[in-house]
């Protein structure tokens, strides 16, 4: 992000930190950001496995015979009790990966009812309280339990209780609580950002997870830039422009060539 200066409605100037200018608070909320991006990204392609997989098995459990001669001469796996909990075991490793990486985008769920008509500096303390009393610790004490839940599937070696399920129950429930510390890494990424923004200088600016900026509201959805369709450019226009650009480009080197 380029270093600039604007002016607020109160005549104060803007600065836009540089990376180089960032604090210490805002560096470390930028690799925890970026650690949870990658395990959301990460997570988000286990849809993959879980739409095959799905599609797979409603297509064998039409033709029951060919299932039947698979389980029988090529491997168990075929069977609809594993296919089954290879989908939910998918969508486990989907849905407890990506929590994280929904709230640092600001596209999970909010019933802003209240909070959207609040100033800017009430929404920040409404974060910054929401987070501080309510978001991280429930989510430990929810870690906690979670990795007792793995550890006793562990100690006992749980398998499925179907008798033709998979085993090694643990290793799903040991992925629970991966989602859950990646969702609270998510949430002190949030939380330092905010902490910056509410006390410390108030001209300063740096780009936000699950605000907007006084002066850019309105601008984004969902931690995205809003899309103004009166000024984007024709995409087929852009395309065609850009062809007669690099055909000219071409000509001309060719010319002097």
């Amino acid at each position: 992000m380029n270093s600039t200066m604007t002016t607020q409605s109160n005549g104060q100037d803007l600065h836009h930190l540089t990376e180089a200018e960032m604090p210490w608070m805002l560096r470390m909320c930028e690799s925890l950001r970026r650690f949870v991006d990658v395990t959301g990204r990460f997570g988000s392609w286990f849809m993959v496995p879980l739409v095959l997989i799905t599609v797979f098995d409603l297509g064998l459990r039409k033709t029951g015979e060919v299932q039947l001669w698979l389980i029988e001469n090529i491997s168990p796996i075929f069977g609809s009790t594993l296919l089954q909990e290879l989908e939910w075991h998918s969508h486990t490793v989907m849905f407890t990966l990506v929590l994280g990486y929904g709230y640092i985008w600001n596209t999970h769920v909010r019933v802003d009812l209240v909070r959207e008509n609040l100033a800017f500096r009430k929404k920040l303390w409404l974060e910054f309280i929401g987070l501080t009393f309510f978001f991280i610790p429930y989510l430990c004490v929810l870690a906690y339990f979670a990795f007792i839940y793995a550890y006793d599937s562990w100690a006992i070696g749980e398998i499925s209780a179907s008798q033709v399920g998979l085993s090694h129950r643990w290793i799903i429930k040991s992925v629970l609580v991966a989602g859950i510390l990646v969702s609270i890494v998510a949430g002190i990424a949030v939380w330092l950002q905010l902490a910056v923004a509410l006390f410390g200088p108030r001209n300063l600016r740096f780009p936000m997870m699950t605000l907007e900026w006084p002066e850019e509201g309105g601008t984004k959805i969902e931690g995205k830039e809003r899309l103004d369709l009166s000024k984007a450019e024709d995409v087929m226009a852009k395309r065609t422009r850009e062809l007669k650009e690099k055909a000219a480009q071409e000509a001309a080197e060719a010319a002097k060539g």
